[in-house]
């Protein structure tokens, strides 16, 4: 026969195991207990009540009267059976000095000798003793009749053991109903904290508990993005080491409010709401976060589960794929027009105009290669003059003018390393797409684009200033223009509201100052301000550092000649483009 060791139960039931046999060994003890106490009262008080019945006999006259008649047995034995039947002794014996019982409950012993000890008693003194006599086992007293000096007979009176052990079982059975109860009722109450504490540990035991918080703690240091769980009161009541990173929050924040942890309002805002949020886009200081909240409930609102995914550096990727797809329309765009010219000078030459077909085509040339002069000759940063040259052609596909200003100049290897292209990119670009779709539809659809350095003081900075014709920005809107999700224009499916506010985080980032004024003759004008050079960087929200203006030395307008040379393209917008 193959014997089965039992696995562990549950925690719950451990515990339940556990309290039921304490209540059972308290309530034993204490029974137990009880009945060694209420069975040593209860012979305290056999001895008492015997010690009574036999003074009150010895001390009655009518007794010693009946010991001077001829024949006291006649006189008191009926005496002795009625004080027995009256205080509930099991015998009264009356007897003569040398033992031989007058009275008896058995009228076969009288005139038999006593059993027990009667030295104490002629020696005139009341003792007691537990005594196995005619009737078994008993508690007596054993007191003398005294008539005047002489003692004149004995008075024993007792009550038999297992009457005594009658009345301390009638007791024990009403404390062992007592005690039942008290067993049932604390098994059902443990029972029932038990079920509940099950539910709770989902009926894991004690090792399965420590071992799945080992697996918890590892989990949250291991994963890579940010968890958050908050309780009830939006409490902070768990947060691991890729959440503290890309919220930006250092020291002890379990227990804290989320309004309490100094993040931007619309981040905030999300972690607060009751209702789920599915993907959404959120900036802090210095990244892209897309949030995930889910409350969690059972039967109430217990918390929300929140997890946090870093995406900088896809946005920043996203927003350079949308740049190339651009690129790739104006490349098609323009490969279409310049087949239609090159069918055009085919043309020419069949029909033997060979002198137009030439000045056609070096026409073209002319313009394109002016363009190109136009842009280099005012920014010879090649990243930055790129851009400009993609967001032209860009530009023009929908229609609007783009122009750099004759008051643009930045030299090739000017910017440090502090300042990234990509950053700069995402700056201007961002800028040029919204002012383009600003300006698209309107009387004269232009964007006029300024980029130059400033030297007024001990550090050098960066002016980048984008100004358009459209309808311009409500001078009520000039701060909320550069926060998540606000756009005056209809949603799309990629979400609106992104691209000025990474113009800002980034512009923050490098302790810059961004703005948004009304532009000569209408429209919106945008202008970035970066400081240059090795000076520390102002935190963001505080004016530059003493000593850095970056007030441009030449205001900046858009010269006719630079108007003549430069027209630009069309690019179709990505999630971020907007304001």
């Amino acid at each position: 026969m193959r014997l089965t060791v039992p696995g562990p139960r549950s925690l719950a039931g451990q515990l339940f195991a556990m309290q039921a046999v304490l209540i059972a060994v308290v309530v034993a003890g204490y029974a137990l207990f009880t009945y060694i106490s209420d069975r040593s009262q209860a012979e305290e008080a056999a001895t008492r009540q015997a010690r009574a019945v036999a003074r009150s006999v010895a001390d009655s006259p009518s007794v010693r009267e009946a010991i001077r008649a001829p024949d006291p047995s006649a006189e008191l034995q009926p005496y002795a059976m009625q004080v027995m039947r009256d205080t509930d002794v099991d015998f009264i014996t009356i007897m003569n000095p040398r033992g031989i019982r007058w009275t008896h409950p058995d009228p076969a012993q009288i005139g038999q000798t006593f059993r027990g000890h009667t030295e104490q008693a002629l020696r005139g003194r009341t003792f007691t003793e537990t005594y196995t006599g005619t009737l078994g086992p008993s508690v007596r007293a054993v007191t003398p009749v005294q008539d005047g000096n002489r003692i004149v007979g004995l008075v024993s009176a007792g009550i038999r053991v297992e009457a005594i052990s009658e009345r301390v079982q009638s007791q024990v059975t009403a404390l062992v109903g007592v005690a039942a109860g008290a067993l049932a009722l604390g098994a059902v109450g443990t029972y029932v904290i038990n079920a509940r504490l099950r539910r709770h540990t989902h009926g894991m035991n004690a090792s399965q508990l420590s071992r799945m918080h080992d697996y918890h703690q590892a989990a949250l240091h291991a994963v890579r993005e940010g968890l958050l769980m908050l309780d009830g009161q939006y409490r902070v009541a768990l947060i691991n080491d890729g959440g503290r990173e890309l919220l930006g929050v250092a020291g002890d924040v379990v227990g804290r409010s989320v309004a309490e942890l100094g993040l931007p309002a619309p981040l905030t805002g999300a972690l607060l709401a009751s209702e789920p949020r599915v993907d959404e886009v959120h900036l802090t200081a210095s990244r892209v976060l897309v949030v995930n909240t889910s409350p969690v409930s059972g039967g109430e609102r217990r918390g929300t589960v929140v997890t946090l995914r870093d995406v900088t550096e896809l946005q920043s990727l996203m927003g350079e794929l949308d740049s190339e797809r651009g690129f790739t329309q104006a490349l098609r765009s323009q490969a279409h027009e310049a087949a239609n010219r090159l069918h055009t000078v085919v043309s020419l030459i069949e029909l033997g105009r060979a002198e137009e077909a030439v000045e056609f085509a070096t026409a073209e040339l002319e313009l394109a290669q002016a363009l190109t002069d136009q842009v280099v000759a005012a920014v010879s940063e090649p990243v930055l003059a790129a851009l400009l040259l993609g967001k032209t052609a860009q530009a023009n596909e929908r229609g609007v003018e783009l122009m750099v200003s004759e008051d643009s100049s930045l030299d090739d290897g000017l910017l440090p390393e502090t300042l990234p292209a990509r950053d700069l990119v995402t700056i201007l670009g961002n800028l040029i797409d919204n002012a383009v779709d600003a300006a698209q539809g309107s009387a004269r659809a232009r964007v006029t684009v300024t980029a130059h350095t400033v030297d007024r003081g001990d550090v050098p900075g960066l002016v980048l200033r984008v100004s358009d014709t459209g309808p311009g920005v409500d001078p009520q809107h000039a701060e909320a223009v550069f926060q998540r999700g606000f756009s005056t224009k209809p949603a799309g499916p990629g979400g609106r509201g992104l691209g000025l506010a990474l113009v800002r985080q980034a512009v923050q980032r490098h302790g810059g100052a961004l703005s948004v004024t009304e532009a000569d003759g209408g429209g919106a004008e945008f202008e970035v301000r970066l400081p240059l050079g090795e000076a520390d960087h102002p935190t963001p929200g505080e004016p530059a550092p003493e000593g850095m203006d970056l007030t441009p030395a030449v205001p900046a307008r858009t010269a006719p000649a630079a108007r003549d040379a430069v027209s630009g393209g069309s690019m179709s917008r990505g999630p971020g483009g907007d304001a």
